[in-house]
Parts: C-alpha cells; structure tokens; sequence
C-alpha cells in the first residue's frame, strides 16, 4: 500500500454523482472507499475498496469504522458523506409521519452514526464533505421530510465546522442543483441548468480542493434561488400556487436506497391530476 495516496471515503458510491466522484478520485491517483449497500454496482469501481454496509444500522456502520482501523487504514484525506433518500409527502393534510420518520432517519439520524464512526478516522488537515440540497434555500411542496432533513444537514455541517476546526477538520456542504440521471430522466417538468454528474464532480471536487464551505452550483440557479429567499414569502407562496416550479434535485439516484437526490414537483395543480407514490431516489 502507498502510505503517501490521499485516501477518500464516499457513501453513496453505487450510483449517480457518488459512483461519479469515486471513478473522478482514481483517475486523479486517490486510495478510493466506495460505499453502499449493493454490492455488484460498487464492483464497477475497478481498484476502489468496496464497503457493503446499510448506513441506516449504527451497529453496522461502527463495525464497518473498526474494519478499516484493524485493516491498518492509517486516515481519511477526505470524507464524503453523500447517501440518503427522498419520499415525497403528497398530502400534508393527512401527513404520513412513517414517510418522514424514514427520510429523517436516513438522511441525517444515519448521517450522524457515519459522523460518529469516520470523523476519527480523519486526518488532521483533511475534509468533511456533507451533502446537503439547494431545497434548504426555499420551501417546497410535498419537500417537508427532505426538506426538513437537508435543513439538518446544513446546520450540522455549520456546527461542525467550529467544533471541528481545532482539530485542523474542514467541513463543507453540498447544495446541487438538477443534475441529468435516469432517474430524473422520468421527471415531467423542466429542470433548468441541469448539469450532468461528470459537471457534478467537477464543481464538487472543485470546491473541496478549494476548501469551499458551502458548495452550491450551478451558480446562476443557486444565486437565483437565494435571492428569491430575500423576497417576501407571501410572494414565493403565491408563485407556488400559482404557476410550476420545478425546486432541484441535487444527486443522481440509483437502485441502492442509500443516496440523496430528489426532484419535488411543484405544481399544485399537477399534483391534484397526479396523485403519485411518493418516489425514493438515491445516487
């Protein structure tokens, strides 16, 4: 083993930007950790280590943390904790609190055992990486748990990035924008400024280089929704009920229930003709 290879560790590395990230940090010479529960999708990471674990299971995550340490794993240069999920509440009158106990659950109770097992696995001068949502910036329709649960992750990472800083830990969160995947593929409405996952990863990779704290592309969608943000709420409330909104959606998904990406529909009116499951998306 090379003792001077940056190593990364990645959750959510089955699919979308995750699997994406993973491929861009080989090819850049990186000791690669790719994490998720389906086995056969991480195996296309030619020379990355494979971890199968559920991250919704502390005990599984802690087993996974005293692996790699009995395995000799000397420190993470980068942590990046991009898995998660999102389900749609379609009716907030009747509101499923099962569906948003489990996105809560996965996207942040989970996301706090991974903090719990990996930080003191990171090196001093190294990176915490949280993927949070450009959804935190506005409120949506039906985004209530994703929503709630993206609004954690952002006040974690803030959190974090004092607490953490004396023991030389950056941290940054994640906001994307629609990024192209198969999933999103299926979506019905426009997704403007999308960007593909290999664009993704390059303003990912970009910003954790850069020791950004809050990554959020692309730029022109992202600004534009923190300036509506400073607008009166009333005004966005009327929007929403009035005309198609389309929030973001901020990672690719696939078949391993353990990554973040989301896409909310926002029109009212579509949503009363289209009275959908609510969908579960993971990158």
């Amino acid at each position: 083993m090379n003792t001077s290879q940056k190593k990364v560790l990645i959750t959510g590395a089955s699919s979308g930007i995750g699997l994406q990230l993973a491929k861009d940090y080989l090819a850049d010479g990186w000791q690669v950790y790719a994490c998720g529960r389906n086995q056969q999708a991480l195996s296309q990471l030619s020379g990355a280590e494979a971890l199968v674990f559920d991250i919704t299971d502390n005990a599984a995550v802690k087993a996974q943390a005293k692996a790699l340490t009995e395995t000799g794993v000397d420190g993470f240069d980068l942590v990046v904790l991009n898995a998660g999920s999102c389900e749609y509440i379609n009716d907030a009158h009747q509101f499923d609190a099962e569906l948003f106990e489990r996105v809560i659950r996965t996207n942040l109770i989970a996301m706090g055992y991974c903090l719990g097992a990996f930080i003191p696995l990171i090196k001093s001068g190294g990176r915490l990486g949280l993927m949070g949502s450009s959804a935190v910036y506005l409120p949506f329709p039906r985004a209530e748990a994703y929503g709630a649960s993206k609004a954690g992750v952002q006040y974690l990472a803030s959190s974090l990035a004092i607490d953490l800083k004396p023991h030389n830990i950056g941290v940054s969160v994640i906001c994307p924008g629609f990024v192209k995947t198969p999933l999103t593929d299926k979506n019905d409405f426009a997704m403007p400024m999308q960007l593909t996952s290999e664009e993704a990863s390059v303003a990912i990779r970009h910003g954790l280089t850069k020791g950004v704290r809050e990554i959020h592309f692309p730029k022109r969608f992202t600004l534009l929704l923190k300036f509506i943000s400073l607008l009166p709420r009333s005004l966005w409330e009327r929007i929403n009920q009035t005309t198609e909104v389309a929030p973001h959606t901020d990672l690719p998904a696939h078949s391993d229930n353990q990554a973040s990406s989301t896409t909310v529909e926002t029109t009212d009116n579509h949503l009363k003709n289209k009275p959908e499951e609510a969908k579960k998306v993971s990158q």
